[in-house]
């Protein structure tokens, strides 16, 4: 499966949030390190009480956040499986995160935004600053940007985009504050235009928890590819990288050749806890740099000039590194 008519440079990590009405909620979370860089471990689809591998997986997040020195951790939905929280006491929260993410590096500030399981259970428990007096440091909203100096990530709710949802009978979902859908999704994808085009930061990552194109058992969201992908791709000078999170707990590389000088690319992650081995569809091998079923997490580390990638599994080991600087990108 090939990717056509796509003609931008791109930087995107996928999970999604909104906020309705308003400009996104900004937080500022400016690097440590003297020399501006940041460090930040990512990680989606987690929440199981320490089982499939979770522990694990956190155990081994623990040991490369001491190594890097992370400033801060990002989760790209379905942070509590399998229907989200239940109220603001849930004890789901401590058993799943806070007796999970006991590394002393682990205790940064960790931004959230919800996943499609986040959304099946009630939804104003995991936005509440609740939890935060629980765990102060737990963060989820829907929709907001936190600014790092040389970088700004711009978090979007993609739940909401998926028409399925709103269809399927099996689960039901919290559809608080969202409703009238159209509205909401509008405000989205205007508050997310506004903020790129407002963004002086030398780069831009959009975060959210479905992905954009996948070779992964869901496959392409359509919805995302036929109203949020068209904003990113007019914003094409000031992003140079696509890494987008994908929802089915595994993980993708894609690297996207367009015309001449300018690409697309997606760097897909979940893997948290539970994986699903072996689904993956057909997808062109020249554009599919690299593939992973398995559990672990993702380390982006982000200069003045350049991005270095790389993807852990559950024992540590670095299964795939990428990088980008202005003109080059770089796969190991």
């Amino acid at each position: 499966m090939a990717i056509k008519n796509i003609n931008c440079i791109t930087i995107l990590l996928a999970v999604y949030t909104v906020v309705v009405a308003a400009k996104l909620q900004r937080f500022d979370h400016l690097p440590s390190k003297m020399d501006g860089s940041i460090d930040i471990l990512v990680i989606g689809d987690w929440g199981r009480k320490g089982l499939y591998n979770q522990s694990d997986v956190a155990f081994q997040m623990g040991k490369v956040g001491e190594i890097l020195d992370a400033d801060f951790i990002i989760s790209t939905g379905d942070n509590f499986y399998e229907d989200g929280l239940i109220d603001e006491e849930d004890p789901l929260f401590v058993e799943s995160f806070t007796d999970i993410y006991t590394a002393s590096s682990l205790q940064k500030q960790w931004y959230a935004v919800l996943g499609n399981h986040d959304y099946r259970g009630n939804v104003l428990a995991q936005l509440s600053p609740a939890l935060t007096q629980r765990d102060s440091k737990w963060l989820c909203l829907r929709s907001f940007i936190v600014n790092s100096g040389i970088v700004e990530f711009f978090f979007v709710d993609t739940t909401p985009f998926q028409d399925k949802y709103f269809t399927e009978e099996e689960h039901t979902y919290d559809w608080r504050g969202v409703l009238p859908r159209e509205d909401y999704l509008s405000n989205v994808l205007k508050e997310v235009d506004m903020a790129l085009k407002e963004s002086s930061a030398k780069w831009k990552i959009v975060i959210g928890h479905h992905t954009i194109f996948s070779a992964g058992s869901h496959g392409n969201t359509q919805e995302l590819v036929d109203q949020l992908l068209p904003i990113l791709e007019s914003k094409q000078v000031a992003i140079t990288v696509l890494l987008s999170f994908l929802h089915s707990s595994s993980f993708s590389y894609f690297m996207v050749m367009t015309f001449m000088c300018s690409q697309l690319q997606f760097l897909t992650s979940g893997g948290g806890s539970k994986a699903w081995r072996g689904e993956i569809n057909d997808w062109d091998s020249n554009e599919m740099k690299f593939y992973y079923d398995g559990q672990g997490f993702m380390t982006l580390g982000i200069a003045e000039n350049e991005v270095n990638v790389a993807f852990y599994d559950v024992v540590g080991k670095i299964l795939h590194t990428w990088s980008t600087s202005k003109y080059t990108h770089m796969d190991s």
